[in-house]
């Protein structure tokens, strides 16, 4: 649907003004021929001439135009981000991934990463890791094969540099991600997957995840591991392979034992107004609650109407520049005549 409007390209008050003047020397032409076309020999061709230069003129200073509808089509994406926990905690092998077999924490987070991956193609994907400090491993990426790459190459933190299990410490990274994210692509959704074992051992209180909220469109946190609980190996620090040390109980003396907080983790995804999710022999990632929310979370595609505003004064300048070339020939042939 097409309508026909006037809008001015030098404003409102210079486009009236402009119309105004030339349409008074349009009719001062006309008045000027009628009152001396006894003493001259201005033709009324040439009067016509002049007054319609000046008319056109002042049609084109109010710019017509022609205002169109158009749909335009917007394709919003998903853009997920994964942070995994890598205290030494996830090395406790007592997780299990959708089997009776007993793996480490961190071994079950890498295969929930992968399958995370699998369930939202034609996404992207940020990957962060989180131990005694957060940091983000892969900016946002639309390749899936990044992130399972860089599943397969995470590992427990040394002992060494351990101080203590503190649940908010990826916050500030995730913040600042999922602003950028949210700042580049305002009109896709931002999926984010907070996979840990729940474990709080630091002194210090855990600030609240709620700040994320204003970003995230939906939220998940994976716990790994069991409630049961298992001895923490020593990792790093010159450990070798099959020569397995446990981290000690400063109190006891004895080896220390690191249970899974399932509690913890929902008091988190109650911040992010998202959903628990406790990884176990029959719950996995590719199946379950986190599994039927992806599918709303793909590629979706949105219809907007929109106006836009078309100046039509080509056709007017064209008949204004063959005026004026018939006045500049009429004004040449008069010349030599008076010669």
């Amino acid at each position: 649907m097409t309508n026909l409007t006037l809008s001015p390209a030098l404003g409102w008050p210079l486009g009236t003004a402009i119309c105004v003047i030339m349409l008074v020397c349009a009719v001062a032409q006309i008045v000027l021929h009628i009152r001396r076309r006894s003493q001259s020999d201005e033709t009324v061709w040439a009067c016509a001439r002049r007054s319609m230069i000046c008319a056109l003129v002042a049609i084109m200073a109010l710019t017509p135009s022609i205002v169109s509808s158009t749909n335009s089509r917007a394709i919003n994406t998903t853009d997920v981000v994964v942070a995994v926990d890598v205290t030494g905690s996830m090395a406790v092998a007592d997780a299990q991934y959708g089997s009776d077999e007993q793996l480490s924490r961190l071994d079950v987070a890498k295969q929930a990463v992968k399958d995370i991956a699998a369930m939202y193609p034609n996404s992207s994907f940020a990957a962060l890791r989180f131990g005694a400090s957060g940091t983000l491993d892969v900016p946002l990426t639309p390749d899936s094969k990044a992130i399972d790459n860089w599943a397969d190459t995470l590992a427990p933190e040394s002992t060494s540099i351990s101080a203590g299990s503190t649940l908010d410490v990826p916050i500030d990274q995730l913040l600042l991600t999922c602003k950028s994210i949210h700042d580049q692509h305002p009109d896709d959704a931002i999926v984010l997957y907070l996979i840990s074992d729940g474990e709080q051992t630091s002194s210090k209180t855990r600030r609240t995840f709620s700040s994320l909220r204003r970003y995230l469109s939906d939220a998940f946190t994976v716990a790994v591991g069991s409630e049961q609980g298992g001895n923490i190996p020593v990792t790093g620090d010159g450990v070798e392979e099959g020569d397995t040390q446990w981290v000690t109980d400063p109190e006891t003396g004895e080896p220390g034992v690191s249970r899974m907080n399932a509690d913890e983790m929902n008091a988190i995804a109650d911040e992010l107004s998202g959903t628990a999710i406790q990884l176990n022999a029959t719950t996995t990632m590719s199946g379950g609650d986190s599994k039927e929310t992806s599918s709303k979370w793909r590629v979706t595609q949105t219809s907007k109407q929109r106006t836009r505003t078309v100046a039509m004064v080509w056709p007017f300048a064209i008949a204004v520049a063959l005026l004026l070339t018939f006045e500049a020939g009429a004004w040449i042939t008069q010349s030599r005549r008076l010669l």
